[in-house]
């Protein structure tokens, strides 16, 4: 017995001497005990002993962004309350009753009912008003869209009572509503803008865009489509899976897509392997200094493998993966654990070194330099050097830099035409227009008939008619310009389109008037494809 207990502690203090040197680097459960207790300490210190009453879980939730705001910009807490809204955008769905309203002069007026969801089912139709849900009116002054969507939602086949006011008889109706899924599409509008050339606008990359993306491509493929314009412009992001997923089906024979890496996480590979549904015909992304994180993936692939042409303004610049942790409070943390890389090598994250404000008002530095207005196309970023499959220059640093650059249209987006087309006042004459024309737009069946027979200077001759003296005369000298009477016409008509044909109407009129789209159908249509991608 005295052999085999020296042994033992023999064996004992070998192996505590090996811990102690492999440990000695990391924090031992005694040091983050007390670091824990001095935290709950200082917070019950202050809750019990404080002057005035304070709210302990704000401490907290200030103690951690404290601790945050010492590492990325894009690594953030997301508190309990706003954790399912969070997560909605990138799920694709939550549980409603299936509308899409507007408040109008303190009305809440329907404006699309989802085919076949709850809400059609019950009886609801396109133009109703909604007056009360359950015994709480919300029809007046200070009603918002937060309160109303916080009381429409709720636990799937959970029941909700409302009541409508039917517009053209005036009469109401209570209707008791089944909530069930309603889903959260990020393909926004997939159509023909001429008879080969398809045009697919994604708003985010979730849990359902492959899915979407995918059934728009059979759709449009269906109809003749041998080019395609995918737009990802304000896009800012999402699910790494769902932009390679995409990429993968433009390129071909196991190249690379993506890779990512960080000091805690090895490398890990995205290559294409499958037979993708549009591996070969032309292909132009559309980008600007909104689009971000997924969608800098697919553009930085396609332009890496000169598989397309990636048109529009330098992307937003972050090249930082994100893994998101539940707590047991149910809250969640979106830590950043590792960065990406496109095929040819580039790191597409740009500096945060002057910090988090600086790198917040990166747009406003863009516009201040005139690279956002085509005055000087610098880009401070560029400054490591790459090569696409055809040796062709791409750089690293600052977001993906387009083959052809477009600036905004500042001529027709001045100060007073988007203060006037994106007003309120336009947003509800063009509702009163459609429910006082509602017969006889109906009789459009399809948005080609649309776009041939409804002439839009209906809509500006009426729409300033309606103004009061001061505002008409404003307006007028506005609408002089011939660029900004034809934009003003054009985003009248295409909003009544939404209307009618919710966004796939909106953005065959909208993309009429696009200058990015129509330099990315233009570069289809001549020897300057070619000569970008080398082939």
């Amino acid at each position: 017995m005295p052999l085999l207990f020296a042994v033992i502690l023999i064996a004992g203090m070998v192996l505590g001497f090996n811990l102690r040197d492999t440990l000695r680097k990391k924090r031992d459960i005694q040091t983050v005990i007390e670091r824990n207790d001095r935290l709950e300490q200082l917070i019950d210190l202050i809750s019990e002993k404080y002057v005035d009453t304070v709210n302990t879980n704000l401490l907290y939730e200030d103690a951690i962004r404290g601790i945050l705001s010492h590492l990325d910009p894009h690594t953030v807490y997301i508190t309990a309350s706003e954790y399912d809204e969070v997560n909605e955008d990138l799920e694709g769905g939550f549980f409603g009753i299936g509308v899409e309203f507007s408040i109008i002069r303190d009305t809440i007026q329907v404006t699309s009912v989802i085919p076949q969801g709850p809400a059609e089912r019950a009886g609801v139709g396109l133009g109703d008003q909604l007056i009360k849900v359950g015994d709480s009116v919300v029809a007046g002054t200070g009603i918002t869209s937060e309160r109303i969507i916080g009381m429409l939602k709720g636990k799937q086949y959970s029941r909700v009572l409302v009541t409508l006011k039917e517009p053209s008889s005036g009469e109401f109706k209570q209707v008791a509503i089944k909530r069930d899924i309603v889903p959260l599409y990020s393909v926004d509008a997939s159509i023909m803008l001429d008879s080969i050339t398809g045009f697919i606008k994604i708003n985010r990359f979730a849990a359902t865009t492959y899915e979407e993306f995918e059934k728009a491509m059979k759709g449009l493929k269906a109809h003749g489509m041998k080019q395609l314009i995918l737009d990802v412009r304000q896009n800012p992001g999402g699910y790494l899976d769902a932009a390679t997923n995409i990429a993968d089906d433009f390129i071909d024979d196991e190249k690379l897509l993506v890779y990512t890496l960080g000091k805690s996480s090895p490398r890990r590979d995205y290559k294409a392997n499958r037979q993708g549904i549009f591996e070969k015909g032309k292909l132009a992304i559309l980008v600007d200094e909104s689009s971000a994180s997924a969608s800098e993936i697919l553009a930085g692939a396609v332009q890496d493998w000169d598989r397309g042409v990636i048109v529009g303004r330098r992307t937003y610049g972050k090249g930082l993966v994100q893994e998101q942790y539940d707590m047991d409070d149910g809250s969640g943390l979106r830590l950043t654990v590792a960065k990406y890389y496109t095929p040819s090598g580039r790191s597409i994250q740009r500096s945060f070194a002057k910090g988090k404000e600086a790198y917040a008002a990166d747009f406003a530095h863009r516009f201040e330099t005139g690279e956002l207005t085509g005055t000087d196309t610098t880009n401070e970023g560029d400054t490591s050097i790459y090569y696409t499959s055809s040796k062709r220059p791409v750089y690293g640093g600052g977001g993906i830099k387009p083959d052809i650059y477009v600036p905004y249209d500042t001529a027709r987006l001045s100060s007073g035409v988007f203060n006037v087309t994106f007003s309120d006042n336009v947003r509800n004459f063009v509702w009163d227009y459609f429910m006082h024309h509602r017969s006889e737009l109906m009789n459009y069946k399809t948005i080609a008939q649309y776009q041939a027979g409804f002439d839009a200077a209906v809509l500006v001759e009426r729409y300033v008619a309606g103004l009061n003296q001061q505002m008409r005369r404003s307006t007028q000298a506005i609408l002089t310009n011939a660029a900004s009477a034809q934009y003003f016409r054009q985003h009248l008509k295409a909003q009544l389109a939404r209307i009618l044909f919710q966004n796939n109407g909106y953005y065959s009129v909208q993309t009429k008037s696009d200058n990015v789209v129509q330099r990315a159908l233009e570069t289809f249509y001549n020897r300057k494809y070619s000569a970008l991608i080398n082939r």
